[in-house]
């Protein structure tokens, strides 16, 4: 007959306990104007990369046309990196200084 320990009372008996699991902080990536990233790229990666729709993209464009920034998206740390890195990556694969900064919300 195997060994098994002996409860002496329901008291050693495990019970599951709540665990409450947080929510990982959310990034932004947010784009910069400049002086020679052409507005029709900026609508282009925020549709291919951060795949807002075309009336969407073109908002965000506006808004960092005029204000100077605009938020592109709000991720997880890593996607929200990897989506700044390709966005800069494909900007300098045009040769435009695009740049694309990823802040905490």
């Amino acid at each position: 007959m195997p060994d098994f320990p002996e409860f002496e009372n329901d008291s050693d008996v495990l019970t599951e306990s709540e665990t409450r699991l947080e929510k990982p902080p959310l990034f932004k990536v947010i784009l910069h104007n400049d002086d020679f990233t052409t507005m029709e790229f900026v609508v282009f990666v925020l549709t291919h990369v951060f795949l807002r729709a075309e009336a969407e993209a073109f908002a965000i464009m506006l808004q960092v046309h005029h204000d100077g920034i605009g938020i592109a998206g709000v991720y997880s740390y890593e996607i929200a990196n990897m989506k700044a890195e390709k966005a800069m990556n494909l900007a300098r694969a045009q040769e435009y200084p695009l740049l694309c900064t990823v802040e905490e919300e």
